[in-house]
């Protein structure tokens, strides 16, 4: 297995690991971006030490190459000079240097290969990391929805009690006999007080003007014909009713004033 394929397998195995150990999925995912950022800065180590390695292997090569020039040269001179001997001597050794030319070539062929595997394979580790961290936000914003979802639920679920609902129904009972008891007591005093009289022309005078204006609503409809000697009968009518009425309240007010008076001197008594 090779080096990006150990990676690869430390970064499954470490995701694996925080998957079954955290309870935060946010924090899980954020502290697998900073692993996988630990172990790219640790990649690209490695692809620069495999770089050094190729260009230090072309150094070494064209160094190789330039001695069995100079060798060859040499040999020339010799050539040259009528000294054959000399000239051996000097294409052996070229032909020493030739040959750790050609494998330093080779090896530099290789290790050029192998540099632009590494290149490639950290590139694309770079892609996945980059998608990773991606997929983190998306995930992120998933599991923080879907937080916000729950509590909701929850928020209605405790609403849907019914015992909060029961409890306002309560309460508004409460208010409406409270109410109740108040406008019950009211009535009582204004008896108690001799204001009946004045309740009641109240009461009249609220009720009449209601009548008034749905007489008036019903006369611009043309649901009423106007009958100007009907109306004053009506009023002659309601006069003389308010007349009675007069004579009865002023008795009921007198027999009231005269039970004050009975239960003042009972209570002298």
């Amino acid at each position: 297995m090779g080096f990006f394929g150990r990676l690869a397998t430390l970064i499954k195995s470490n995701l694996n690991d925080l998957i079954s150990k955290s309870e935060d999925p946010e924090k899980m995912l954020n502290q697998v971006i900073v692993d996988m950022n630990q172990q790219l800065v640790e990649a690209k180590k490695q692809v620069a030490v495999a770089i050094a390695d190729e260009k230090r292997l072309q150094k070494q090569y064209n160094n190789e190459k330039s001695v069995v020039d100079e060798w060859h040269k040499k040999a020339m001179l010799a050539v040259r000079a009528g000294d054959d001997e000399l000239a051996k001597e000097a294409l052996s050794r070229k032909k020493e240097h030739d040959q750790l030319s050609g494998a330093f070539e080779e090896q530099w062929r290789k290790q050029q290969l192998a540099v632009n595997q590494l290149k490639t394979a950290l590139r694309a580790l770079n892609n996945k990391i980059e998608e990773a961290k991606r997929k983190k936000n998306v995930l992120i914003a998933r599991k923080r929805r879907a937080e916000a979802m729950k509590s909701i639920q929850e928020t209605m679920s405790g609403l849907s009690d019914n015992s909060a609902f029961e409890t306002f129904d309560r309460m508004s009972e409460q208010i409406d006999q409270i109410e109740a008891e108040a406008e019950a007591g009211a009535e009582l005093s204004e008896e108690y007080t001799g204001d009946v009289l004045k309740y009641k022309f109240d009461k009249l005078e609220a009720t009449a003007g209601a009548d008034a204006e749905l007489d008036q609503l019903k006369r611009e409809m043309g649901l009423i014909e106007e009958e100007a000697p009907a109306v004053a009968a009506r009023v002659e009518e309601s006069a003389e009713e308010e007349g009675e009425m007069d004579a009865e309240e002023m008795a009921e007010l007198e027999a009231a004033l005269e039970e004050l008076k009975r239960r003042e001197e009972m209570a002298k008594g």
